[in-house]
C-alpha cells in the first residue's frame, strides 16, 4: 500500500488550498482557485476531489527575460562569467 492510498482527499464544502483542476469521484473536472469551496455533486452530494493538474499563472510568454541574455557590446564584463566553462576568479588569497 503506497502513501498515496493513505492520504485523505478533500471533501465537498472544504476550502481549496491550491489552484488547479480537480476531479470528483464521478470524473467531472473543474478548475478551482484557492479560497473557494469544493462544490457538491448534484447526484452524489458530498464527494471527494482529487487534484489532477496544477494551475500556473505565468505572466511571461515563454521567452527568456532580456536582462538575462548576454550582450555582445557589454563593456562591463569584469567580474562576469562570459562562458559556461569559465570560472570567476576570486581575489581571496589561498582561493583558486
Amino acid at each position: 500500500m503506497s502513501s498515496d492510498d493513505k492520504d485523505m482527499l478533500p471533501l465537498s464544502g472544504e476550502n481549496v488550498e491550491i489552484d488547479g483542476v480537480y476531479e470528483d469521484e464521478d470524473g467531472h473536472a473543474q478548475h478551482l482557485k484557492r479560497g473557494q469551496h469544493f462544490p457538491a455533486d448534484l447526484v452524489l452530494g458530498k464527494s471527494e476531489w482529487k487534484l489532477t493538474e496544477y494551475a500556473f499563472d505565468n505572466h511571461h510568454e515563454g521567452k527568456t527575460d532580456e536582462r538575462l541574455v548576454p550582450k555582445e557590446n557589454d563593456t562591463d564584463k569584469l567580474g562576469k562569467i562570459t562562458h559556461p566553462r569559465k570560472e570567476k576568479k576570486s581575489g581571496h588569497p589561498g582561493h583558486p
